[in-house]
């Protein structure tokens, strides 16, 4: 019998992926869109994060890897819906017992907020702006 392992990727905290300059702009996008009910702000690519904005009312201590690991899946339904009759991916909205989470995949980088509460045209909101934001494409050094 084969032998069957599972094999995953660490994902790797990167405190300088962001420019400084995308970093603002993705942060006052999603304060416009969701204002205080903002909780965080996580920047990716396949292999990479930063979180770019935590609310000073919450614990660092999330296994935001492991989120973060999760949410590449983005990058992989993008390119499995590609031509649905429902049309292209645009984003994800997660419900949690404690908030939200909205994911946006673009051109091998993303971007998720977390949030207390979000109405359909806050998330819409905010993932335009977001898609927006990572139109340009990326190129990464690992």
């Amino acid at each position: 019998m084969p032998d069957a392992r599972v094999v995953t990727h660490v994902m790797d905290a990167d405190p300088d992926l962001v420019s400084s300059d995308l970093s603002e702009s993705i942060r006052a996008a999603c304060r416009t869109a969701v204002g205080d009910s903002l909780r965080s702000i996580t920047y990716f690519t396949p292999t990479r994060f930063q979180q770019i904005y935590l609310r000073s009312d919450l614990e660092s201590d999330a296994d935001l890897a492991g989120f973060v690991e999760h949410e590449t899946d983005g990058f992989r339904a993008a390119r499995a819906y590609r031509g649905s009759e429902l049309g292209n991916y645009e984003y994800t909205v997660r419900a949690f017992e404690n908030g939200y989470m909205t994911r946006v995949t673009r051109n091998q980088h993303g971007v998720f907020v977390t949030t207390d509460s979000i109405t359909e045209r806050h998330s819409e909101e905010v993932a335009s702006a977001l898609s927006e934001l990572l139109a340009e494409p990326i190129s990464e050094t690992a």
